[in-house]
């Protein structure tokens, strides 16, 4: 949810001896505001993962020191959720945008004190490196803010897109983004089903094993 932007300082504070510019990995802030945010961007970053855990080409990830101008480590935001095609798939430290591709989808779960940040600032900077898709997620209730925003890229400008009934389509991600007014969550239209949860796939797995238990009981009492 953090976002340092600011040129003016020296970039001597940030090397080494041999001149080597230092990157942070960290800028001392806790992950989220609440408990309710930091379950929600884990949760969407880990069900990303599981979704694509067969392509070696596409990074998920959140919470990462994201640097996009090389040489200044002053110009660096740390989005919620990131999704990249066309990287390899692998833990990083940071990302540095010079090393790698612009994202194509970013989430913001937005609370009520980095909304407006959200709206302006992160805004323009996304639309000015050029993610296709950014997508704002307020998970607070009772509602004072709007739930879900959506832009995607056109013609190098970020254009809304129209929320109906909670629910908003990813052209990138393939998959409809659905505010449940509990949570968000990513929906496959073509397979008329949520992705699951790691909850939802534990309870699942419980369920089988049951059910195979039953069955295995069934057969010696035959």
């Amino acid at each position: 949810m953090n976002l340092r932007t600011n040129t003016q300082t020296s970039k001597t504070n940030y090397a080494f001896a041999d001149d080597e510019i230092y990157y942070p990995e960290s800028d001392g802030k806790p992950m989220a505001e609440t408990d309710r945010h930091r379950n929600l961007i884990v949760g969407l970053i880990d069900i990303l993962a599981r979704y694509y855990s067969d392509r070696s080409d596409v990074y998920i990830t959140g919470n990462i020191m994201f640097y996009y101008v090389e040489g200044v480590p002053e110009e660096v935001v740390s989005p919620d959720v990131m999704v990249i095609f066309g990287v390899e798939n692998a833990e990083r430290r940071t990302y540095k945008l010079w090393e790698e591709k612009v994202p194509a989808v970013i989430i913001e779960i937005a609370s009520r004190s980095t909304f407006k940040n959200d709206r302006t600032e992160k805004r323009e900077l996304y639309e000015t490196l050029g993610v296709k898709e950014y997508i704002i997620f307020n998970p607070e209730y009772p509602k004072t803010l709007p739930s879900l925003i959506a832009y995607r890229l056109i013609d190098k400008e970020f254009q809304p897109l129209k929320i109906e009934d909670g629910r908003v389509f990813s052209k990138e991600l393939n998959l409809e983004l659905v505010d449940t007014e509990n949570t968000l969550r990513f929906y496959k239209s073509d397979e008329n089903r949520f992705l699951p949860t790691a909850n939802e796939i534990i309870a699942n797995d419980k369920k089988e094993i049951e059910k195979l238990k039953a069955e295995l009981a069934k057969l010696k009492n035959e």
